[in-house]
């Protein structure tokens, strides 16, 4: 019971799997993979490799790299972890970085996770030329993005923030946020 209250709830995106139908991991099998870490309740959140488990280590680094290193052993091939406190991710939802923008059938939002803090010289909010893909903001390692596909049909979303803060990202729909929040039994 004791070693229970020193577990914290952790959040980890993972970068490129399911996508397109490469490096494809199904989530029984990245559940079963996860238990090997000895993590405990671990839980998946969609096929996007979102994966929610309680653990003593409170080391982000750490916790990154044994994802990462492990899944590699795993699968077989690369595949990058972002890895966030829950307490975080609730935190996020709390403070809507989204509150001031109207959601509509063309628009979506995200979040992009870094690993680390990125430093980057555009200024935000930053536009691209067509204006379909708006960067709103960045709060320690998040980007927050609105994709709006009614201006273009081919919007370049990763590759502008791939561009200005590097590889090491992964991007969610801020639906997808919801929901690991929803699973969680968390309520906004």
């Amino acid at each position: 019971m004791g070693q229970e209250r020193n577990k914290e709830k952790y959040v980890a995106f993972l970068r490129g799997i399911n996508v397109g139908g490469h490096n494809k991991v199904p989530m029984a099998e990245l559940r079963k993979a996860m238990n090997k870490l000895n993590f405990e309740k671990v839980d998946t959140v969609l096929n996007s490799g979102n994966i929610i488990f309680n653990t003593q280590n409170r080391n982000i680094d750490e916790l990154e790299k044994l994802i990462s290193e492990h899944l590699k052993k795993t699968f077989g091939f690369a595949v990058p972890a972002m890895v966030r406190k829950y307490e975080k991710i609730r935190d996020l939802l709390i403070s809507d970085p989204f509150k001031k923008d109207s959601l509509t059938k063309d628009q979506r939002f995200y979040i992009s996770f870094l690993r680390g803090d990125a430093r980057t010289e555009i200024n935000l909010p930053w536009e691209s030329d067509d204006k379909s893909f708006r960067i709103i903001g960045k709060s320690d390692n998040n980007i927050f993005s609105i994709l709006d596909l009614s201006l273009s049909n081919t919007p370049k979303g990763m590759e502008a923030l791939e561009k200005h803060f590097g590889k090491d990202i992964t991007s969610r729909n801020w639906n997808t946020i919801v929901r690991i929040n929803k699973k969680t039994g968390g309520s906004r």
